[in-house]
């Protein structure tokens, strides 16, 4: 069912400015709806996906609406937090975005010095389908190792028994992956902290470089480069639970 909204509260909840802000837009003609001039900020609108294509600010397509979750390709060196010092994720994205209501947050974390495929969105039903342990959804890393492997990582791996520095619960079974001497693929269901590079420090190896290829079955597309975000279709959503 699609929610309605004053149009005024919409777009301040999206980052368009304080309320009275977007009612000075209104009454300076700058917001058209189907084609239309607003001229009543607290038009009742409903919010249904195809409305970036039908509500124009200033010319300029509306962002997506509430419910909007993105794939975004994480470099390293920025952070995925709201408050942290240093680069953030979301200075990655445009200014008003970390002004919307409900917050945009990242599905999960990708550690600072980890790169690749992360997704966000202020969808909670979402956030939370996404990394609840129940759905069991995959994640893909490719770990550059710092020393050879030694032949029974994947054993290990996929045993179930292997248990991390403090803690006291034995971890998932993994899919482990050769790749070179010096690097591997790794599938893990869980998200437990910095757990791929935990893991392999538990064989007794270290991480030089990790990088998150998929989720479920939604894998980083070739064409974003690092930095770069698009908006997810149903189709990856669906992806990510397949």
């Amino acid at each position: 069912m699609s929610a309605t909204f004053r149009l005024d509260r919409l777009l301040a909840n999206m980052g368009y400015g304080s309320r009275r802000e977007v009612q000075q837009r209104v009454r300076a003609g700058a917001v058209v709806l189907d084609g239309a001039v607003v001229t009543e900020a607290d038009m009742k609108i409903v919010v249904t996906p195809d409305l970036p294509a039908r509500l124009f600010i200033e010319s300029a397509a509306i962002d997506p609406p509430p419910g909007l979750a993105l794939m975004l390709h994480k470099p390293v060196g920025v952070t995925c937090s709201h408050k942290e010092s240093g680069a953030l994720v979301y200075e990655l994205l445009p200014g008003r975005w970390r002004r919307r209501e409900p917050t945009i947050s990242t599905v999960g974390r990708l550690d600072k010095e980890s790169s690749g495929l992360l997704l966000l969105t202020d969808d909670g039903a979402l956030l939370h389908r996404i990394i609840s342990p129940k759905h069991h959804v995959a994640k893909s890393y490719v770990a550059t190792l710092a020393r050879p492997l030694q032949g029974d990582e994947g054993a290990r791996f996929a045993a179930g028994t292997l248990m991390l520095d403090g803690e006291d619960k034995p971890l998932a079974p993994a899919v482990f992956e050769p790749l070179s001497p010096t690097s591997a693929r790794l599938i893990v269901t869980e998200g437990r902290y910095h757990q791929v590079r935990r893991m392999f420090a538990a064989v007794g190896n270290h991480v030089n470089a990790l990088h998150r290829d998929r989720i479920g079955a939604l894998a980083l597309p070739a064409d974003l480069a690092p930095g770069d975000y698009r908006l997810m279709t149903p189709a990856d959503i669906a992806a990510v639970f397949a």
